[in-house]
């Protein structure tokens, strides 16, 4: 892809583009949708804008949130929203962006960190990634190619929502079942 860098993208909101979000039902596993690659989008159509839109809007509205990708709602295609702000863990924070067709260009600092997924509600699990990662991919609307490069909870954040796009959850990276436990309710 070869993308310019982009230092910040700032908050992205669907009403930069003059699409309202519509808040949409979360699948859970194991639905097809969460276990097949999803496929390349046109950055510019307008169903890409409209769904970049609806991830935002869905993130929004659901507690502790910080990444939802496209199959997660039904779609299979590639397209995610992050949004890590004000996360303890999180150290570099680029806001609330989306990106379509992602790809990990680099990844390095690798460690082992606990994951949890809205598709997953009842499970979280240790899993292995990079702690700096770069990723290119696509803007709605305008289709720019931009380079994020960024560490910590962000990376993790970033390369959860990719495997999503590829049909992966975070069940599928841990190291065994002794990695898996029962999501912790606070009351």
């Amino acid at each position: 892809m070869n993308g310019e860098d982009y230092a910040g993208l700032g908050d992205w909101t669907p009403e930069d583009l003059g699409v309202p979000g519509e808040v949409r039902p979360v699948v859970s596993a194991p639905a097809t949708v969460l276990s097949r690659p999803g496929g390349e989008v046109d950055p510019t159509a307008e169903e890409t804008v409209r769904l970049a839109a609806d991830l935002v809007a869905t993130m929004r509205v659901s507690p502790g949130c910080v990444g939802l990708a496209a199959p997660q709602i039904g779609v299979g295609a590639q397209v995610f929203a992050v949004d890590v702000t004000g996360h303890p863990k999180a150290a570099t924070v680029h806001g609330t962006f989306v990106l379509c067709n992602a790809t990990v260009v680099e990844a390095s600092r690798w460690k082992v960190g606990r994951e949890g997924c809205m598709s997953v509600p009842d499970l979280t699990g240790d899993v292995k990634r990079a702690g700096r990662l770069v990723v290119e991919g696509a803007l709605p609307g305008t289709g720019k190619v931009v380079r994020l490069v960024t560490d910590a909870f962000e990376a993790r954040a970033l390369q959860h929502e990719i495997d999503h796009c590829a049909g992966l959850l975070f069940l599928d990276r841990v190291a065994g079942a002794h990695a898996i436990y029962q999501r912790k309710v606070y009351l």
